[in-house]
């Protein structure tokens, strides 16, 4: 049996899909300061309850809200969109070939929909929004933690001069046009403002904006 908050039950996280390749528990690899608090539950597809710096305004950098993923209606392209990935990741992983073709089908079928550039190999983190997913392109080896948030035009990538990708913490805000670009690494709760070009470090708690991005505190309502 997995970790407390994965089980089913009233105001507990719902179980991660299987065959995710992003672990849920709060040790992950991008865990903030690593305090275990009380168990963490949810309200609306909020964090209500839990203490440590993994959770701000609201929002856990560790514990992913699944419910965050979760399709509204039929036509609901982006969640779509992140569903045949998660899938398709479950059937590789059950080494179901079929399957995993069914869900290649259908990753097509919403990325020229949405007009997303989203490998079926990236990890992301359980809780990804994708508002406006038009335009938004992630490299295949791009590394997204728990309850990121990303808007329209957004680049996640590598550069011809630097080796490496961007490596996302928890609950990370990114604005629309923003480029995230080489081997840098964005703290838990950190934010990009739109259009900036992000080529060095954001720690835990920043917001980087600008050509290139300033670095400065996050400001964040209620934290």
């Amino acid at each position: 049996m997995g970790a407390p908050w994965e089980r089913r039950g009233p105001r507990r996280y719902r179980q991660r899909p299987p065959g995710c390749q992003w672990p849920v528990t709060s040790g992950g690899p991008f865990a903030a300061g690593g305090k275990k608090g009380r168990w963490p539950t949810r309200q609306g597809g909020r964090v209500v309850q839990g203490d440590g710096p993994g959770e701000v305004a609201g929002v856990s950098a560790d514990v992913p809200d699944w419910s965050r993923e979760e399709p509204r209606r039929f036509w609901d392209p982006s969640r779509r969109l992140l569903r045949s990935i998660r899938r398709y990741q479950a059937a590789r992983a059950r080494g179901a070939g079929i399957a995993a073709r069914w869900w290649v089908l259908q990753h097509r079928f919403w990325s020229v929909i949405t007009g997303a550039e989203i490998p079926l190999t990236v990890r992301i983190g359980g809780g990804l929004l994708l508002p406006h997913p038009n335009g938004v392109v992630i490299h295949p080896e791009v590394e997204i933690g728990p309850n990121c948030l990303i808007f329209q035009q957004v680049t996640l990538g590598n550069t011809d001069h630097r080796a490496g990708v961007p490596r996302l913490a928890g609950h990370v805000d990114i604005g629309a046009g923003a480029r995230v670009l080489g081997p840098v690494t964005l703290g838990p709760h950190a934010a990009v403002g739109a259009n900036a070009v992000v080529l060095k470090d954001v720690p835990g708690g920043h917001v980087a904006m600008g050509i290139p991005a300033r670095i400065r505190p996050r400001r964040i309502e209620g934290a």
